[in-house]
């Protein structure tokens, strides 16, 4: 009963040792990413990205950095305060975290394939897709175990 109220207090309950570390590889595999992206000039090939790299500056090499700073910074963010001090938000982010990524994992691939060749990211989103993957697969455990519920 103690330890089952213990549990209980912590909002990521049983998840936590496989929680934080695929939370922290999906923030650091985000960053080669955003720098693959970079090293490829993604905003020069991609519209979306040109669009949104258009709306922070009219420079879009300056934009797209400036968001890809601000998406690592506050993956960052997320790690090192909601997740590892584990915050009840961590578990939101989390499941927010795992859709971004999924959707980078698949459409980079998809993209490729239209392009009928490499395009700017395609390396590391796979790697994206699996840990977001994993990470939804743990969150997923987390909320069918009535034993870690809040």
């Amino acid at each position: 009963m103690q330890q089952r109220a213990r549990r209980s207090a912590q909002p990521l309950g049983g998840i936590v040792s496989r929680f934080e570390p695929t939370f922290g590889a999906l923030i650091l595999v985000q960053a080669a990413h955003s720098i693959e992206e970079y090293l490829g000039r993604l905003w020069e090939s991609h519209p979306l990205a040109r669009f949104v790299a258009g709306l922070v500056s009219t420079d879009h090499e300056r934009g797209f950095v400036i968001l890809n700073v601000l998406l690592v910074g506050f993956g960052a963010w997320c790690y090192f305060w909601p997740v590892r001090r584990h915050w009840a938000i961590a578990v939101s982010l989390g499941w927010l975290w795992a859709f971004i990524e999924t959707i980078n994992g698949i459409g980079h691939p998809l993209w490729s394939i239209m392009e009928r060749g490499y395009t700017p990211g395609l390396g590391t989103a796979p790697v994206l897709l699996i840990l977001a993957v994993y990470l939804a697969s743990q969150l997923r455990r987390r909320g069918s175990d009535s034993t870690t519920a809040v």
